[in-house]
């Protein structure tokens, strides 16, 4: 269900709006998160805590410095027996209103040992006031890094956010960053916080919900709902949106999709580009199987057998073959000098010598897979402006279904969480060497396309492109060549619908002006 709140978030008091947060880490957080409202433990929420606290060799330190009366063991008794009854191999309260015992090496121990650590609910600005830039904080982050467990309710989960709030403000102010761009509250306040922080992700988990965060994904638990805050931006209305227990939300997408919100060069942009290759050649291919005419055109776009070739693997699933099926293919059809190129390590693909093997390549083949993780491992990364470089000097890029997707400015199904989401917001810019234009694929085997329908009424500035199964265009200037087996389908909304059809069909042997819209005769 989605709940717009434009004008909740107009009314909302003005607050300062904190720099943009670095992009969370494709691969995810290092150790898990276990956060819930406040104030009942709600059953499933602790089981699936102690379950990843390690059961009975857990080590688990409490944190009750949130809640006033902490220096009371009356208030924290009743926390260390809600950890205790369930038998864990140790419980251990940690606590200090002083910022100085906080950078004391023995006070933080506890948490040099621990498996996890649980705040309690209470005040935000307690917790921050006490730890934040101290030794706790460096010794809790070291935790979460080794896959150490944190978990928290209420005013404790919200200090683990880029923002948090303190003391009822309701401007918010820095907090652990134990998961980066996103403010974690319980309270309707983070709707305005969210509209003035617009590159944040707003997650409001009432009494009584809770989340298991593991990677990057997220699985909601517990008797209520969370709600997802997002601003407005790129088009869109600022939203809320409810997320029962059982659901599963990707975190990089929606972190994706705020920073895109917030960017000044929102995407997609209301005109793109002309949809046409000034140098070089694309072949993209629909999936299903490309026959011996679409690789041995690859090939000789390439410059021939001897010509350096390139596989970008990183689409498929951990872990990879030692040989990808495109390297044996293509070794098969003549080609000599094959190399693979894979990591998922931004940094790694950000360096010189990762994409060496670019700087000679003359051809480079997209591997099938999921095109959204072509996009984490790549995007704005040296290698990536490295594959441009090949078409621009002449050059060919190929993919299939996953490589072809990428191919396209538009990037349909792009959801890291499945397929059949067609506009994926955060995952929908492609790497653009066919600007202009959607290419999805499996189009007809897979009965796609309603779904390309839907992508032209929301964007219509962009030429929609179904390839079918076995299927291919080759791209060069403007025109697009079909070759394969079956056809392909052209969506220009420009034009009125012919019969029944909303797309023009292009068989093999037939081509296709992408920049006149209209078939070559």
């Amino acid at each position: 269900m989605r709940l717009f709140c434009a004008l909740v978030l107009a009314l909302a008091a003005p607050a300062l709006r904190a720099a943009d947060p670095a992009p969370l880490d494709p691969r995810g957080l290092p150790g898990p998160l276990v956060l819930t409202g406040g104030k009942d433990l709600p059953t499933d929420v602790r089981d699936a805590f102690f379950t990843l606290a390690g059961k009975d060799k857990a080590k688990i330190v409490v944190i009750p410095t949130a809640i006033a009366t902490a220096d009371d063991a009356k208030t924290t008794d009743p926390l260390v027996k809600v950890w205790a009854d369930l038998k864990p191999a140790s419980v251990v309260v940690l606590h200090t209103r002083d910022p100085k015992k906080a950078n004391d090496p023995d006070f933080v121990k506890p948490l040099t040992e621990a498996t996890a650590v649980w705040f309690a609910n209470g005040h935000t600005d307690r917790v921050l006031d006490a730890y934040r830039g101290t030794l706790f904080e460096k010794e809790l982050k070291k935790l979460h890094a080794r896959g150490g467990l944190i978990g928290a309710a209420g005013g404790g989960n919200s200090a683990l956010g880029t923002l948090a709030f303190a003391g009822g403000a309701e401007k918010p102010v820095a907090g652990f960053g134990l998961l980066p761009g996103y403010l974690i509250e319980r309270k309707d306040q983070i709707v305005g916080a969210i509209a003035n922080n617009p590159a944040h992700v707003g997650v409001r988990i009432p009494d009584g919900a809770g989340i298991v965060i593991r990677g990057r994904v997220a699985r909601v638990i517990g008797d209520v709902p969370i709600i997802v805050c997002v601003a407005k931006g790129a088009g869109k209305p600022a939203a809320n949106e409810e997320y029962k227990a059982g659901s599963l939300i990707d975190l990089c997408q929606l972190q994706r999709a705020a920073l895109n919100r917030a960017a000044k060069d929102s995407f997609p942009p209301a005109k793109p580009a002309e949809p046409e290759v000034k140098k070089g050649s694309l072949v993209i291919v629909g999936g299903g199987g490309a026959g011996p005419e679409i690789w041995k055109r690859f090939i000789e776009l390439a410059g021939g057998s001897d010509a350096p070739i390139v596989v970008v693997t990183s689409a498929m699933e951990d872990p990879l073959a030692p040989e990808s099926v495109e390297e044996k293919i293509l070794k098969k059809f003549g080609a000599k000098n094959v190399t693979a190129l894979h990591t998922r390590d931004r940094k790694e693909a950000d360096t010189p010598k990762f994409s060496e093997s670019l700087l000679k390549a003359k051809g480079v083949w997209f591997s099938g897979g999921r095109q959204w993780r072509f996009v984490d491992s790549y995007e704005g990364t040296l290698t990536a402006k490295r594959f441009h470089e090949v078409l621009a000097r002449g050059g060919v890029i190929g993919g299939s279904s996953a490589g072809a997707s990428i191919q396209s400015e538009y990037m349909p199904r792009g959801h890291p969480l499945g397929n059949t989401v067609v506009a994926a917001e955060g995952y929908e810019r492609g790497f653009g060497y066919l600007p202009g234009c959607a290419v999805d694929q499996h189009f007809f085997a897979r009965k796609r396309t309603a779904d390309m329908t839907g992508l032209m009424k929301e964007y219509p500035q962009y030429l929609g492109i179904g390839l079918d199964e076995g299927t291919a265009i080759v791209v060069t200037g403007s025109v697009a060549e079909v070759i394969g087996r079956s056809k392909v389908a052209f969506y220009d909304t420009k034009k009125k619908p012919d019969g029944d059809k909303d797309y023009e069909e292009v068989f093999p042997n037939g081509k296709y002006d992408l920049k006149a819209r209209k078939p070559v005769k």
